[in-house]
């Protein structure tokens, strides 16, 4: 007999599997997208030393800082020598995941346990799910207590915060007004009137229960995606205002916190065409009346059917540098933070070969994101397989056991070697200077055998030198 857990997960499945073939993907195609390794690839090996060439140069100007510190004894002297010991705990780029595998324990306590170590290791940014139609599915009766009752992919949302919290990881709302038919609870459908009323008030009761803790929050998703009539919808949706009323209704209750728009990777990457593109228009026009939007999210879900041929076609994809440097120039002009707010990169199989590949299409993706002076967080859907919206395209970062493939390794390698700034080093005269990037550092410094401590901050603009004082 099956238990509710189970029943739960196959309803959840089910429904992300009737919205995709609504949107033209299938079970038969998603098991017929086996990669041309060598095509998934052509376009950042044909372009490898131009591409080189600016993401390293984007990555020293825009990730980095300059920090100067002055070391003096009790009397104010210079030291003439000391050892510091320098380390990076902090980035302030933000690169995460969605923290959906949290409560889901059905493959045992061991595995729970290992899918919240990796996450806690490898990511600074975590998105919480704030479906209304999970978190309160009648009136009234809503989910976020850490001890609500179970739904599939659907972690309480305290749980989520008591988890980041503890390994000081920044929690992400996702989001407060989705349109997407099963997210949108049925109970608060109605003439336009009520539904503004009833939106307002849970904007109002997330900003007075979670303002304070969650500094970043989306505030609609995939408006354009949902734009065609293939759903029954709320009525608010078919309003003209629905952008603007959601931004001004959440600009009013969440006066401090981020407001980010978010849109799905089809009405991003396919459709585009400059500042031509509909998600253009849509953000352009929200800001010229008005509207508060503090960062412009898109998705990069490599996935769909079109998308995968255009890696061998013209290469208008996100796996050409060329296009994805394009496209980002674009929004950037709009003078807003952009955000990778959703990733999956398909592996197709545990193939050691699709994993490698996978990986590969990861790093190069992450470095040419990173680099770019516009991008300030990254996020890659979900962290394990076993606990995935898509299963068949094995794109995550984990496998079905929580064992760790090569993309997950990449992660790590990127954010904690490659772009993270450690060194020991003799310091001569009283004074050192180095250039880091951007985040907050503790240095271990020793002069005359005497050792202190301090924490300090490097960030992209010029700042004093920071004093160290052996007292």
């Amino acid at each position: 007999m099956q238990n509710g857990k189970d029943i739960q997960s196959r309803r959840d499945f089910l429904r992300n599997a009737v919205m995709l073939a609504g949107a033209g993907v299938t079970a038969p195609l998603w098991a017929a997208m086996k990669y041309d390794r060598d095509a998934a690839l052509r376009h950042f090996r044909a372009c490898a030393s131009e591409t080189e060439a600016r993401v390293k140069q984007g990555i020293e100007a825009n990730r980095k800082g300059d920090a100067t510190l002055v070391f003096r004894d009790a009397q104010g002297r210079p030291c003439e020598t000391v050892h510091a010991k320098m380390r990076q705990l902090r980035h302030d780029f933000k690169y995460g995941a969605n923290l959906f595998g949290l409560a889901e324990t059905k493959n045992g306590a061991e595995s729970a346990a290992a899918y919240r170590e990796r996450f806690a290791v490898a990511f600074n940014l975590a998105t919480l799910p704030f479906y209304w139609q999970d978190n309160e599915p009648q009136p009234g009766k809503t989910r976020f207590a850490k001890d609500s009752p179970y739904i599939y992919r659907r972690p309480p949302i305290d749980l989520c915060l008591e988890f980041c919290e503890a390994h000081g990881i920044e929690p992400k709302a996702h989001c407060l007004n989705y349109v997407a038919e099963g997210l949108f609870p049925a109970w608060a459908k109605g003439n336009v009137g009520r539904e503004k009323e009833l939106l307002e008030k849970r904007f109002r009761e997330l900003a007075e229960r979670y303002a304070d803790r969650i500094p970043m929050w989306e505030v609609v998703n995939e408006t354009l995606h949902w734009s065609n009539g293939r759903r029954r919808l709320s009525n608010l949706f078919s309003e003209p205002d629905l952008v603007e009323w959601s931004f001004k209704t959440a600009a009013k209750y969440f006066k401090k916190n981020k407001l980010v728009i978010n849109e799905t990777h089809m009405y991003v990457w396919e459709s585009f065409k400059r500042s031509r593109s509909a998600y253009y228009m849509q953000i352009e026009n929200a800001l010229l009346k008005g509207c508060r939007i503090d960062g412009i999210g898109i998705q990069a879900h490599a996935v769909w059917g079109a998308n995968m041929r255009k890696i061998t076609q013209n290469g208008r994809f996100q796996y050409n540098p060329h296009f994805t440097f394009e496209l980002l120039d674009t929004y950037a002009a709009l003078g807003k933070p952009l955000q990778i707010t959703e990733c999956t990169i398909p592996a197709c199989s545990e193939d050691p070969g699709d994993e490698a590949v996978q990986a590969e299409i990861v790093r190069n993706l992450y470095r040419v994101w990173f680099s770019h002076k516009a991008m300030e967080a990254i996020v890659y859907w979900d962290l394990s397989d076993a606990y995935t919206w898509q299963p068949a395209l094995y794109g995550s970062f984990l496998r079905r056991d929580m064992s760790p493939k090569p993309a997950y390794n990449v992660i790590c390698d990127l954010f904690g070697r490659e772009w993270r700034t450690n060194f020991d080093r003799d310091v001569a005269g009283g004074r050192l200077s180095f250039r880091g990037f951007c985040g907050t550092y503790e240095i271990e410094a020793t002069s005359n055998g005497r050792t202190v401590k301090h924490q300090f901050h490097v960030g992209k603009a010029v700042s004093a030198p920071i004093e160290i004082i052996f007292a």
